[in-house]
């Protein structure tokens, strides 16, 4: 694992990122500007998110894609040039991707990630994959899980596309919530008066914890078990459609039967 160092937010990047630092705080940015983070496809989904974490302003981002630039690729992503075909995509994008925000370091990378070993992944902070095999996405999340390392897939098909994130088994957060003005003992108002009331002008902080599942259990769930044979028909069809990106066994039309049964 990288050795951690305090984040600094410098005069420069608080007037950079002065607006995001009043949405989510001083705290959120320094976490973000700490951050080093690994995006494996430069597709148009890969150029997407690309650009979100640069503007953000994380500390670095390395792009990893071993596809050359194509025609169909300058189309579907704004970060490879027309002029770059032919060239590795990762490194085509590099010079667009840098010039999005010159505070973050951003790095192109031209090997492929299904080649990767496990400790190449140990030096981010978060893992990005898009565009991957099932069998990539199940390895590198178990192994991040184990070293606390940050895990989101997607990918994208015509019209329909999936995210799945692991953030691990605890994770904790704060929800910005209406804050509630209890009333008052001595209130002559009746019974309206001696309720709690929302006001809209003040909001209180409320720490949570939210507990993330493998994606090797998520898409491995046992349907013939009552718990989830349950929530079967409150699962969204999209959930069989993915499963059916992956794999053509007919174990994925059963539960489609199944569900709708």
């Amino acid at each position: 694992m990288i050795e951690k160092e305090d984040p600094v937010i410098s005069e420069e990047e608080a007037a950079q990122y002065d607006r995001q630092i009043r949405l989510w705080g001083l705290d959120a940015q320094k976490r973000l500007r700490g951050s080093r983070v690994l995006l494996a496809g430069l597709g148009g989904l890969g150029a997407e998110v690309a650009k979100n974490l640069i503007l953000a302003g994380v500390k670095g981002l390395t792009l990893l894609d071993h596809e050359q630039v194509s025609e169909d690729s300058c189309r579907a992503q704004f970060l490879a040039p027309v002029t770059a075909q032919g060239q590795n995509r990762a490194k085509a994008s590099l010079e667009r991707a840098q010039n999005l925000n010159p505070m973050v370091e951003v790095h192109a990378d031209s090997d492929s990630v299904e080649e990767k070993p496990d400790d190449f992944f140990l030096q981010f902070d978060a893992v990005c994959l898009t565009g991957c095999s099932r069998d990539l996405m199940v390895r590198v999340d178990q192994l991040c899980s184990q070293h606390n390392i940050k895990v989101f897939c997607g990918d994208v098909y015509g019209y329909y596309g999936y995210m799945f994130c692991n953030l691990g088994k605890e994770h904790n957060y704060v929800e910005e919530k209406p804050k509630v003005v209890k009333p008052s003992k001595d209130s002559d108002d009746g019974p309206e008066g001696k309720k709690a009331k929302v006001d809209p002008t003040e909001t209180t902080m409320v720490k949570k914890m939210a507990s993330f599942c493998s994606l090797k259990e998520a898409l491995e769930v046992d349907w013939t078990s009552e718990k989830a044979r349950a929530g079967l028909k409150r699962t969204p069809v999209d959930y069989f459609l993915l499963q059916g990106t992956f794999t053509e066994r007919r174990s994925t039309q059963e539960l489609l039967l199944l569900r709708w049964s």
